[in-house]
């Protein structure tokens, strides 16, 4: 199960910002960049007060894979380690998150990417 639509970032806007401007917390196997949301770049149903909790997505490039099979079960493994930390935490209300793996993630056991997500997101002030 992905993603609420609330929770999942979209938009080329929203990426060029993060990729751009977000504070970068660099972990072995994965980057995770942080920055408050600006709701100007979601598309106007979006937008209104009562959905502005945290966003995130996810990158993981063929270079980590090149089996579609492989990056979308990361990606879907990620999303649900995201909903199940995130999703209510109201403090966290407006961040966007983007976290992006690395090349060399892909010969890692999942349970250790998800341990680093944890320390990451520790690191950025997310999670406790």
């Amino acid at each position: 199960m992905a993603l609420p639509a609330s929770m999942r970032l979209r938009g080329q806007r929203c990426f060029n910002r993060l990729l751009r401007s977000a504070k970068r917390h660099h972990g072995r196997w994965m980057v995770l960049r942080t920055i408050q949301g600006d709701p100007t770049l979601l598309r106007p149903e979006l937008r209104s007060a009562r959905l502005q909790r945290c966003r995130c997505a996810i990158v993981i490039s063929s270079k980590v894979s090149k089996r579609a099979v492989k990056r979308n079960r990361l990606r879907r493994l990620f999303h649900a380690h995201l909903r199940e930390r995130l999703e209510s935490c109201e403090q966290l209300s407006g961040q966007w998150l983007l976290i992006s793996l690395r090349p060399d993630a892909s010969a890692i056991d999942p349970a250790q990417l998800l341990e680093e997500c944890d320390s990451l997101l520790t690191s950025a002030g997310l999670h406790p």
